[in-house]
């Protein structure tokens, strides 16, 4: 039994294909194969039911995997362990960001970092919430972005910044002329909401229900972007909240609709989220300080009230 083959044994268990988990390992099909059997040989079972399509795991197979995980994930923390006792800051991190975050934090620190870090290489996958986090478990990600508190025993969080919720509220709405917003001025009959599976949504429907306005909206919406938010409530649909960094990006005439809440304004805690058994330590750190500088200069906020996007019992 070696590394590779359980290498070749995860591929397959993801991709649930010899031939792409042959290219993703970057070997010939036949010799992935051969040593997959080779190790279904060397256990005396099957790890996989090939007469299947796609390829479907075995029950036993699925143990045998979920340690197989195990087993290369600690292999891969040996090189995280001499390069941090070294100090080097370099190598691969896979780093998985919301995409309520990615557009409006992505372009603030990403060239910076690769500037101040070129011997890291940064791959960054959008993905929500609960795919990050089982990313994580699985040990496909070194870190994510999202929004926190999470309440995951196996993850570490630490906060990067606090982010304000700010309404956005077209003319002829009812809170068209308020001065300052109050969490119990909001009903969710009349607020547009991205689509379920974003943990801004779910921060949303919390913040609502914790002032007592917790009814369902008046129609389905399925779009997974502020743009369309923004537009809908131009057209007098209703009104919609936004993330504080999303709203400088605005054109003069739309900041003009913008409604700020009272002290302490509703936000999202926006974190670096890892496993616990992460080693990139360095990598992790670097990152984390860089972010933190360059929304320093952004987000002022500091004295909020901390929307969890997890008393829902929605991950997304």
């Amino acid at each position: 039994m070696t590394i590779t083959q359980l290498q070749y044994v995860l591929a397959v268990a993801e991709y649930r294909n010899f031939t792409l988990a042959a290219e993703k390992c970057f070997v010939t099909q036949p010799t992935l194969s051969m040593q997959v059997q080779k190790l279904e040989d060397e256990l005396d079972l099957r790890i996989f039911d090939r007469a299947k399509k796609p390829i479907s795991i075995t029950e036993a197979g699925e143990k045998i995997v979920q340690q197989a995980r195990n087993i290369v994930n600690e292999a891969a923390r040996i090189k995280d362990i001499v390069d941090q006792e070294k100090g080097f800051i370099g190598g691969t991190f896979k780093l998985g960001i919301i995409p309520t975050v990615m557009p409006t934090l992505l372009p603030m620190f990403l060239k910076t970092f690769i500037d101040r870090y070129p011997k890291v290489q940064l791959i960054i996958k959008e993905q929500n919430t609960e795919a990050i986090i089982k990313n994580l478990r699985e040990g496909h990600l070194d870190a994510g972005i999202a929004a926190t508190p999470l309440a995951k025993e196996f993850l570490i969080e630490r906060p990067l910044y606090y982010e304000p919720f700010v309404g956005y509220i077209p003319q002829g709405h009812r809170l068209a002329n308020a001065d300052k917003l109050k969490p119990e001025d909001l009903d969710l009959r009349d607020i547009l909401l991205l689509q379920d599976g974003h943990c801004f949504r779910d921060g949303v429907i919390n913040l609502c229900k914790n002032s007592g306005h917790g009814d369902e909206e008046r129609f389905q919406l399925d779009s997974g972007s502020f743009e369309t938010l923004i537009h809908l409530a131009d057209e007098n649909l209703g009104m919609t909240l936004l993330p504080y960094l999303h709203t400088l990006e605005l054109d003069a005439n739309r900041q003009k609709h913008l409604k700020y809440f009272q002290e302490p304004p509703p936000a999202r805690e926006v974190s670096l989220i890892y496993h616990k058994k992460e080693l990139k330590h360095q990598i992790s750190r670097a990152l984390r300080e860089v972010i933190a500088a360059i929304v320093r200069g952004a987000i002022t906020f500091q004295d909020v009230q901390i929307i969890s996007p997890a008393l829902s019992g929605n991950e997304g």
